[in-house]
C-alpha cells in the first residue's frame, strides 16, 4: 500500500492548495486582542505555517485550552471517595459527579460547532473556558449535593463549546502541511489536563483538603483562559453565519455522515476511546485485589501515564505530516493492541508496561483521527469536529460501561478480550480509510501525469 505525504481520501482541489504561498508570518493583528474574527476574511485561506511565530502563538494557546478544559472535566475523579464521605452518598453515586460532566459534554459538543458558526471560534471557546472554571470555583462551596451535581452538569455542558470548535479553528487556519503537528501539540494538552485532573489534585487535597483542591483547579482554569485570550490570534479564514439556521447545520451534519471517509474517522474515535476507557475504568478493581493489593493512591499515580500521551500525540502529528495518515494511524492502533495484550501478564510491571504501551498509541490514534477529520470535511469543519467528538465520547461512556458486563462475568482476560475486539474494529476502519487516500492520491498523481503529457 503506497505512502503518501497527503493521503486524504478527498483532497483540497488545487486552486486551494495554491493559497499557501500567500502565507504571512502571523496573522493580521486585530485592534482587540480578544477579538474572536477579522473584520475582513480573505478571498482565499491565509495560512498560517509550521514554525512561524503565528504558529507558535496558536500552539500553545491550544495547547491551554486542552489543558483547562480537560482538568477540569476530571478533577473529581479521584475525589469521589472524599464526596461520597462528604455528602453521604454511596460510591455509584458519588460518580455523578464525573459521569453527569461527560454526559453533558457529549450532547454540548453536538452542538457547539453550530453555535460556533455564528458566535466565533475564540469567542465561544473563550467563554466556556471562563465560565466552567468559575463553576468550579463556586461547587466547593455548595453544601447541597444535587446543587453539587447540576454545577457538574453545566460544566459539561458549557465545556463542550471548546473541543469541537478547537478542532475546527486549527483546520481553517493552519496550512495542511502543518496541521497535523499543530493537531498533536492540542491534543498533548488534553492529555496533560487529564493527568493534572487526576493526579495533581490528590496531592492538593492531601495537603490542604478537597474544597481548596477543586477551587486550586477552577483558579488554574481562568489562569489558562487568560493565556488563552491574549495569545489565540483572531480567525482569518472563518466565516460567520448570523443566526441558528436548522436547515443549514442538518445539510452539514448530513453531509458529513454520508462522506466516503469521515464516519470512518468517527467510528475510530469512538471504537479506540471505548478500549481506553474500559482497560482504565476495571484495571483498578484489578490492581487493588489480592496478590496486588494496591491502595487507592498507588492506583491513582497510574494516570501519570498520560504524559506519554503528551509526547506520543505531538510526534504522531509531525510524522503524520511526513508521512502521510493512514500509516501513523494503523501503527498507533497495532501499539494500543500490543498494550492491551501486555496487561494481561501476572506480573505488576507487565501490567503497568502494558498500560503504557496502550496510552501511548491510544494518544497516537486519537491525534491523528481528530486531524483528518478538518482535512476531510469539505465544508462546515465545526459540525465535523462535533460529531467525531459526539462518538469518541459516546464511545468512552457505552463501551467503557459495557466493560463492567466483562469483568463480572470473565474478570481481567475477558476485560482484555472485549477492549481487544474494540480496536480490531478501529483498525478494519483505519486500513480502510488508508486503502481510501491511496487512491485518491494515485488518482491526482495520474491526472498530474496526464497533464504534463
Amino acid at each position: 500500500m503506497p505512502v503518501s505525504r497527503d493521503n486524504d481520501p478527498e483532497p483540497h482541489s488545487a486552486g486551494r492548495a495554491d493559497t499557501t504561498h500567500q502565507n504571512d508570518t502571523s496573522p493580521q493583528r486585530a485592534e482587540n486582542p480578544l477579538a474572536s474574527t477579522n473584520a475582513k476574511a480573505p478571498a482565499e485561506p491565509v495560512w498560517i505555517t509550521p514554525g512561524s511565530a503565528a504558529f507558535r502563538r496558536i500552539s500553545i494557546a491550544l495547547f491551554l485550552a486542552g489543558y483547562a478544559t480537560f482538568s477540569l472535566i476530571y478533577c473529581v475523579q479521584p475525589l469521589l471517595p472524599e464526596l461520597a464521605n462528604h455528602f453521604a452518598v454511596g460510591p455509584a453515586e458519588s460518580s455523578l459527579a464525573l459521569s453527569l460532566t461527560t454526559g453533558f459534554l457529549a450532547f454540548a459538543i453536538l452542538l457547539a460547532g453550530a453555535v460556533s458558526e455564528a458566535a466565533g471560534r475564540k469567542q465561544l471557546m473563550l467563554v466556556s473556558m471562563c465560565v466552567a472554571s468559575i463553576l468550579n470555583l463556586i461547587a466547593p462551596f455548595l453544601s447541597d449535593w444535587h446543587a453539587f451535581l447540576v454545577v457538574r452538569a453545566l460544566e459539561g455542558l458549557i465545556l463542550g463549546g471548546v473541543p469541537a470548535v478547537a478542532m475546527a479553528y486549527l483546520a481553517e487556519e493552519i496550512d495542511p502541511k502543518g496541521l497535523g503537528m499543530a493537531m498533536g501539540i492540542y491534543i498533548s494538552g488534553t492529555a496533560i489536563g487529564g493527568l493534572s485532573g487526576r493526579v495533581v489534585i490528590g496531592f492538593l487535597a492531601d495537603l490542604f483538603g478537597w474544597h481548596v483542591a477543586l477551587g486550586a483547579m477552577g483558579a488554574l482554569g481562568l489562569v489558562a483562559a487568560l493565556g488563552f485570550a491574549f495569545l489565540l490570534p483572531a480567525s482569518r479564514n472563518f466565516v460567520r453565519r448570523p443566526g441558528f439556521q436548522v436547515r443549514y447545520h442538518l445539510r452539514a451534519w448530513k453531509g458529513h455522515l454520508t462522506h466516503a471517509g469521515l464516519p470512518f474517522v468517527f467510528l475510530t474515535g469512538a471504537f479506540a476511546m471505548g478500549c481506553f476507557v474500559t482497560v482504565f475504568n476495571y484495571v483498578g478493581f484489578r490492581l487493588s485485589d489480592a496478590p496486588y493489593g494496591l491502595s487507592q493512591g498507588q492506583i491513582g499515580l497510574i494516570f501519570v501515564v498520560y504524559l506519554c500521551g503528551s509526547v506520543t500525540s505531538s510526534i504522531a502529528g509531525a510524522l503524520s505530516d511526513k508521512l502521510g495518515r493512514g500509516p501513523v494511524l494503523v501503527v498507533g492502533l497495532l501499539l494500543a493492541g500490543a498494550g492491551v495484550a501486555l496487561t494481561m501478564l501476572e506480573s505488576l510491571i507487565g501490567i503497568i508496561g502494558g498500560i503504557v504501551v496502550l496510552t501511548s498509541g491510544f494518544f497516537v490514534a486519537h491525534s491523528i483521527a481528530s486531524g483528518w477529520v478538518g482535512r476531510l470535511a469539505n465544508g462546515a469543519k465545526g459540525h465535523a469536529s462535533s460529531l467525531y467528538l459526539l462518538a469518541y465520547y459516546l464511545g468512552s461512556s457505552i463501551m467503557g460501561s459495557a466493560g463492567g458486563w466483562f469483568w463480572a462475568h470473565g474478570g481481567w482476560n475477558a476485560v482484555a478480550g472485549f477492549a481487544g475486539m474494540l480496536l480490531v474494529g478501529a483498525l478494519l476502519c483505519g486500513l480502510y480509510l488508508w486503502r481510501l487516500a491511496s487512491q485518491a492520491t494515485q488518482r491526482v498523481q495520474g491526472a498530474v501525469r496526464a497533464q504534463a503529457n
